[in-house]
């Protein structure tokens, strides 16, 4: 199958790269020119196990890369892939979406066989229908039978993305028509999961339910957390007996310093957002979302117990990614804690394996280190905020420290006298 995707971004790249390992012919569309040409040399520009190397197998073979919509008449589908973003009031916003459907449709004026058209964006029940559909039949100037829709949502995990996405738990596929529906679940063929054919705005709820269902599941985790702490229980060993219970399972319930990334967040707050606009009141989201927010500052909490005034303090962040394994350092818990001890004047060293550089676009007027033992020596203190297996191996390192004060938000380490967030 000829397959074009629209969005070199981190799901348009391992979508059409996997696409591509399936034996399709896949034309990526990416409108910025310094990532289009970054992709089109080799390199992702993201950190993702695997992507790198397939990219590198296919590129210029069955995969290939352009600034221009141009190649789209020659494709049998197409998959919009596209970001969007949080805006206003927590409402997503569409405007990429609605910019990537204009030209979508321009470049389908021409062509005289049926096409498909497939979002896997992350948008809100209704869009599909009340934004796609219409902007692509108004641009491309074709019969309604002409052009097929689909909502086709993404499931993929930073860090583990290619892996997810050749081995899926499901594959979930919203049509307006089985024949649009017949053609997007083609391009899956090779891949065995179970595949659920729904309709359209069934497909975009089923995105934003399966991610406001594990935020809550993890705040579940480290409201728990923070209750057994006061009792002098270890959260993990909770937790471990309630995950045995196959109706829970243990996945999603590792108490810590709360959910990052680009999903999480975003999604809770247009689910919310939705809501709100149907006149419904979400109080478990709300609790989600409140219990996120709270979460970092108690990392904070136990450092002032131990150093009261921080500054001049010399505090060692390790970990600032949003999880292990990915350079995005989206809605990091890093985040937050790194501003507030600028506020109260400590001097940060920070390292992480990953994402050193996205952080310092962000934060720049702090230290950042080359390794764990640079950012611990000296330290009066360490907050560890990212689950990197590599810190697990910490040990004679701490000894670098002015002072062994290690307080930990994701159980990683395998020291003794380290303290945990919430355990």
């Amino acid at each position: 199958m000829r397959i074009s995707v629209i969005g070199g971004g981190y799901v348009g790249l391992v979508s059409a790269v996997c696409f591509a390992q399936l034996g399709h012919t896949v034309e990526l569309i990416e409108i910025d020119i310094d990532r289009a040409s970054s992709i089109s040399q080799g390199s992702p520009q993201i950190y993702e196990k695997s992507l790198e190397a397939l990219l590198s197998k296919h590129l210029e073979k069955s995969f290939h890369v352009s600034t221009a919509y141009d190649a789209i008449p020659d494709t049998d589908i197409s998959f919009i892939c596209v970001g969007t973003p949080e805006g206003d009031n927590g409402d997503p916003d569409l405007s990429i979406v609605q910019s990537a459907c204009q030209s979508l449709g321009r470049s389908l004026r021409d062509k005289d066989s049926y096409h498909v058209v497939v979002v896997k964006s992350t948008v809100p029940p209704g869009a599909t229908e009340g934004l796609v559909v219409p902007t692509v039949l108004k641009h491309s100037q074709r019969a309604g039978d002409e052009t097929g829709f689909c909502m086709n949502p993404e499931f993929l995990r930073e860090g583990r993305a290619v892996e997810d996405f050749m081995h899926p738990d499901r594959i979930i596929i919203g049509s307006n028509d089985s024949r649009a529906g017949d053609r997007a679940e083609s391009a899956y063929r090779g891949i065995e999961a179970p595949i659920i054919r729904t309709g359209i705005k069934s497909a975009e709820m089923i995105k934003y339910a399966s991610n406001a269902f594990l935020a809550t599941k993890i705040s579940f985790a480290n409201e728990m957390g923070n209750l057994c702490k006061r009792l002098d229980i270890d959260v993990y060993e909770v937790m471990k007996g309630v995950g045995m219970d196959h109706r829970i399972s243990p996945h999603f319930l590792n108490a810590g310093a709360g959910f990052g990334g680009s999903c999480f967040p975003k999604d809770l707050s247009a689910l919310i957002a939705l809501a709100q606009s149907l006149g419904e009141e979400p109080l478990i989201l709300r609790s989600v979302q409140n219990v996120n927010e709270r979460q970092p500052a108690r990392i904070l909490e136990l450092l002032q117990k131990k150093i009261v005034r921080l500054e001049g303090k010399r505090i060692a962040v390790l970990g600032l990614a949003f999880k292990n394994d990915t350079d995005d350092i989206r809605e990091s818990r890093s985040i937050p804690v790194i501003m507030k001890l600028k506020e109260k004047g400590a001097n940060i060293a920070a390292y992480d394996p990953k994402a050193t550089g996205s952080m310092r676009k962000l934060i720049p007027d702090i230290e950042y280190c080359s390794t764990a033992a640079d950012a611990l020596r000296g330290a009066d203190a360490c907050l560890v905020m990212t689950e990197w297996p590599e810190f697990s191996l910490l040990d004679e390192e701490f000894d670098l420290m002015k002072n062994r004060v290690i307080i930990e938000g994701r159980n990683i380490l395998s020291c003794q006298d380290k303290e945990g967030i919430c355990w």
